[in-house]
């Protein structure tokens, strides 16, 4: 059961959106003077989490799928045997073949480059086993080891589905951001997924509720919103 206040969200998303789009708002009892951007802005929220000690409590990690994708425009690489790079090819999708990897000849320079056009990185099976050799460490140091593509399994679905994947990895840190829309979305289904995200994060957590002190929203050149206290 969400714990956030339905009213104080639907006015948060209809401010911070207001805001993105150049409008006025009256946020924490000032003003403040909208500006639309020439990109279309992200939109995140960012939780503080409370009576939690990261190094003595457990750590937690976990991903949920939301009803709809937050950052479309995410870029996909896939590292892929021949069918799969045909496939990839046919779908206008970016794609690299064992012997395009070959070619990076481990160059740490190069994989770093190559980690930071994409956003993820999906792989063929007989792919994914030699990547940490072809590659070494540097994707998944970038945090962007590949996701398996099976022989059978429909590309595009499960491009679409990594990008409506939302994760939550507790590190040194109390604080998490995730993305839960963007400014083109419907308010509606941005309300839908910031729930669900705070939902899901409340029951990977020891106390659910009780672990969670702030939460605030925000588009990414906006202000940050309070909708949980």
């Amino acid at each position: 059961m969400s714990k956030l206040n339905s009213g104080i969200l639907d006015k948060a998303v209809e401010d911070i959106l207001s805001f993105a789009a150049g409008k006025d708002i009256h946020v924490n009892g000032e003003d403040k003077k909208g500006k639309k951007r020439n990109f279309t802005e992200t939109v995140e929220i960012q939780i503080t989490l409370k009576n939690y000690d990261p190094v003595r409590d457990k750590r937690f990690a976990g991903t949920f799928k939301l009803p709809t994708v937050p950052k479309p425009k995410m870029k996909c690489c896939v590292l892929g045997n021949a069918a799969h790079c045909e496939q990839a090819d046919r779908i206008g999708v970016d794609h690299m073949s064992v012997e395009d990897l070959k070619k990076l000849n481990k160059n740490k320079k190069m994989v770093k480059k190559l980690a930071k056009r994409y956003d993820f990185f999906m792989a063929s099976d007989n792919m994914i086993k030699q990547i940490p050799r072809l590659l070494g460490p540097g994707l998944t140091k970038a945090g962007k080891f590949p996701t398996l593509i099976a022989g059978g399994e429909d590309m595009q679905e499960k491009i679409d589905e990594i990008k409506a994947t939302i994760k939550f990895q507790m590190k040194k840190v109390m604080c998490l951001n995730v993305a839960v829309g963007n400014c083109d979305m419907d308010p509606k289904d941005i309300i839908v997924n910031t729930q669900l995200s705070a939902n899901f994060l409340a029951s990977l957590l020891k106390k659910q509720w009780q672990n969670i002190g702030q939460i605030f929203i925000k588009t990414t050149m906006g202000p940050s919103i309070q909708i949980y206290f």
